[in-house]
């Protein structure tokens, strides 16, 4: 029989789940849904989950630079194509 392990993020129990480190942190999820919402940033400005490479502006993080100019008042941030 297969060890069961809780996703940190809804609780389900689950005999594959996958774990994902960051750094320090590092967390067991039953799929990589759980996974983003746990440990992806949020935006500074509007709270989405940064799941593509985002703006860092000092040490906030933004999703877009349209959130980054408005929030950190800075022109010189652009969206990566």
């Amino acid at each position: 029989m297969k060890a069961v392990a809780a996703c940190d993020a809804c609780g389900k129990d689950y005999d594959e789940p996958i774990t994902v480190t960051q750094g320090q942190r590092s967390g067991v999820f039953d799929s990589f849904e759980c996974a983003a919402h746990v440990m992806a940033p949020s935006c500074e400005r509007c709270g989405v989950r940064i799941l593509g490479h985002g703006i860092q502006v000092d040490a906030a993080f933004y999703c877009c630079a349209h959130c980054a100019r408005h929030a950190a008042g800075t022109e010189s941030v652009s969206d990566r194509a």
